[in-house]
């Protein structure tokens, strides 16, 4: 138990006693949990795209290969990467 009579905790203290748990419900816990792992396995898949798109462009490639080359990993990285049904139990 921390020393009420020491002033170097008292503030960490007050700051403890003055807690409050979380009011947040379940499902509003779990909505915003999967938008989060949509958001970032989406936006990851996109942001290969775009880099990869930028990366033959620079190159030699030219626009039609960096087209082609990020089309063809985004339709890969959708099959990979689209919501599977769980199977029942």
């Amino acid at each position: 138990m921390a020393d009420p009579h020491n002033p170097a905790t008292a503030e960490a203290d007050a700051d403890a006693e003055a807690y409050l748990r979380g009011s947040m419900e379940i499902n509003e816990q779990v909505s915003t949990f999967a938008l989060f792992n949509f958001l970032t396995k989406w936006g990851s898949l996109f942001v290969v795209c775009l880099v990869l798109f930028v990366a033959v462009l620079m190159s030699t490639g030219g626009f039609i290969a960096a087209l082609g080359t990020s089309v063809v990993i985004g339709v890969i990285g959708f099959i990979v990467l689209k919501s599977r049904k769980p199977k029942a139990h």
